[in-house]
């Protein structure tokens, strides 16, 4: 029987991960660990392999051991941070969240900013710029803090956001001035990222929905595809199956279409809002789905805010139509990974982000065949009561 050296061992323990192989991953972390003594990268291997089983408090407590030896270490700390969060514990979390930049996936998010981060202080008389950071999903989840931050600081509130979303936060209350991202802000005393509000407000669970819809839709729009789609039978249900592709879990969070052939069934009408390289594949939806592609007549997030406005539902992956969706009070139902992004939190079928939302997850690692056969059959009971009304 051949010994595998420590360098080995953790090479095949990284290749297992690579391949979901967490129980492979995680019996040989642990052999490397015997005594209970090792490097910290094996023990960080360890909670990643624990964590992808869905042993989320074994994971927090090794993470929260390699914050205790290495409390300088970013990296450690947002692991823990995301781990904090999916567990719900929004105090600590926040704080631990701040440590987000400096990871290769999130350097080029982070802005150099010289002056103070706003940390929930009133600020009478001063002004306040507050900047998104990351995705567009991310900005619609905590545009609904704006306001709040506006009413908490007393500040005047200047708003930094990308130029895709700009319309929306036009729309909104509580912003004193709006800026394009890349172009020079107006003079302002103190910022706040727009996902570090949470820990400036020190936000709860029991803070959450707050006022559902915070965004309001161009009424245009509304007009345009409301006689677009005015004579698709229904129910009529918008899907987007795949998110960015550069997005660094993005491998763990998307379909293809194909995946989706289960939810096909007669006098429902699908709507490919797919965006990205991942709209070609409407062009040829699975056999016994009825699928109208709008991807290419999409010019922007107006346009998807118009469309889940006068249809029955959106169906998808995690990706930002999800969070306009629920921002937007309309209803969605999410597609997620065995083990989810932090934000949906872990054994629900609801968020206490967007009412509107119902959540499907893999009852295992990579069962996306399960999570479909969930939601046709609700999606059946839809359709029936649709024939019914």
């Amino acid at each position: 029987m051949t010994t595998l050296t420590p360098q080995q061992a953790e090479r095949e323990a990284r290749q297992a991960l690579a391949a979901n192989q967490f129980e492979t991953a995680e019996a040989l972390a642990r052999a490397l660990l015997a005594g209970g003594r090792g490097p910290l990268q094996i023990w960080a291997l360890l909670a990643t392999a624990l964590r992808r089983q869905g042993r989320i408090e074994e994971t927090r407590t090794i993470q929260q051991m390699l914050v205790d030896a290495a409390p300088q270490n970013v990296e450690l700390r947002f692991d823990l941070a995301e781990t904090l969060l999916l567990q719900g514990e929004f105090d600590r979390g926040w704080r631990e969240y701040r440590f987000r930049y400096s990871l290769p996936h999130t350097t080029r998010l982070e802005r150099h900013v010289q002056t103070p981060r706003w940390e929930g202080e009133p600020l009478p008389g001063k002004t306040l710029l507050i900047h998104d950071e990351q995705g567009y999903g991310d900005t619609f989840q905590f545009l609904r803090m704006v306001p709040w931050a506006k009413k908490k600081s007393g500040a005047r509130v200047v708003l930094q956001i990308s130029r895709e979303l700009y319309p929306f936060a036009r729309r909104m209350k509580g912003i004193d001035a709006l800026v394009v991202r890349g172009e020079v802000p107006p003079p302002f005393d103190t910022h706040c990222e727009m996902m570090s509000l949470p820990m400036a407000m020190g936000l709860k669970m029991t803070d959450l929905p707050g006022r559902i819809p915070y965004l309001s839709l161009d009424q245009a729009r509304v007009r345009h595809w409301r006689k677009r789609l005015a004579d698709l039978p229904g129910p009529r249900v918008a899907l987007v199956w795949a998110g960015r592709p550069n997005h660094f879990n993005d491998a763990n969070r998307s379909v293809r279409l194909p995946d989706l052939a289960g939810l096909g069934m007669p006098d429902v009408t699908f709507l490919a809002v797919q965006q990205g390289p991942k709209a070609v594949e409407a062009a040829s939806p699975p056999a016994g789905m009825r699928l109208v592609d709008l991807s290419g007549e999409i010019r922007d997030f107006d346009d998807t805010a118009a469309i889940l406005s006068v249809i029955d539902l959106l169906i998808s992956v995690d990706s930002s139509p999800v969070h306009l969706a629920g921002a937007l009070g309309r209803p969605a139902w999410v597609m997620l990974p065995f083990i989810p992004d932090w934000r949906w939190l872990m054994k629900r079928a609801d968020t206490p982000w967007y009412p509107s939302l119902r959540l499907f997850r893999q009852p295992a690692w990579g069962d996306w065949p399960a999570v479909v056969q969930a939601m046709a059959e609700e999606l059946a009971q839809l359709r029936q009561a649709s024939a019914l009304s």
